[in-house]
């Protein structure tokens, strides 16, 4: 555990001695909060005009804000987090690979799954607080209306899930590479497949649709984002964090034997 917390605390000084993490997070955040924006200002219109017009409030009904705005946002964030969390992994191994200091690193009576976790525990560290800054939006909601905090929980616990899937995926691309920027765009390609996978399982057959669905990364959120805890869900993503994690040490494992 001693070495875990070394290679946590190198990975999380690395980050803040370095702009990555403020630059990630300063987008993610001005991109979340600009479809917040989007959304709740969308929201917000079509209430004044059901409070001022029976056609629209017969229209559209009861306006529920866990449903046109809470859920819309969650799918804003998770498809944000695709885009941004490549960005945050492409540097962990592909920058130590070419700068040499990885193989100092392995030199060290360091395991490589200590060093694994070390620095997938450093991003999801960087990741969580990610997180955090796109709550004042969802806390804005809670002091204007009523959403369902039932809803608002889990679809956090939903895109915590999500977004270690993805950082064990770029830490695979990224200790395949010297690269950080083939890195990235391994990683971004390698979960936009995966993203889009539910949207194709229309296309199909029944059978082969279904299997689409399971493998989409995107599909096992949906249930978070409606407030519905599956562990067939949880599985999904702990298995598939647990697989790239895997092949993130096998990786770094060849490395080593090869010199």
């Amino acid at each position: 555990m001693k070495n875990f917390f070394f290679i946590l605390t190198k990975e999380m000084k690395s980050y803040f001695n370095s702009p990555v993490a403020f630059v990630v997070a300063t987008i993610f955040s001005v991109l979340a909060g600009y479809q917040f924006y989007v959304i709740f200002a969308k929201f917000s219109q079509l209430s004044f005009e059901a409070q001022t017009n029976p056609a629209v409030a017969s229209q559209f009904g009861a306006l529920n804000v866990t449903e046109m705005v809470i859920r819309p946002f969650f799918n804003v964030v998770s498809t944000v987090m695709l885009i941004m969390l490549p960005m945050l992994t492409m540097r962990v191994f592909a920058e130590e690979w070419k700068a040499g200091t990885m193989e100092l690193l392995l030199t060290f009576p360091v395991r490589d799954e200590e060093a694994i976790m070390g620095k997938f525990a450093g991003c999801m560290g960087i990741f969580t607080l990610m997180l955090l800054l796109s709550f004042p939006s969802v806390a804005l909601v809670g002091y204007y209306g009523d959403p369902e905090w039932e809803v608002v929980i889990t679809g956090y616990m939903g895109l915590f899930l999500m977004g270690g899937a993805f950082v064990s995926m770029g830490l695979f691309m990224s200790s395949l590479t010297e690269n950080q920027v083939i890195a990235a765009a391994l990683s971004f390609a390698a979960l936009l497949i995966l993203f889009m996978l539910g949207y194709t399982s229309g296309l199909v057959g029944e059978n082969l649709g279904k299997v689409l669905e399971y493998v989409s990364i995107t599909f096992h959120f949906q249930k978070f984002a409606k407030g519905v805890i599956d562990t067939s869900d949880i599985i999904y993503y702990i298995l598939f964090t647990a697989l790239f994690l895997f092949l993130s040490m096998r990786s770094v494992e060849s490395k080593r034997w090869r010199g």
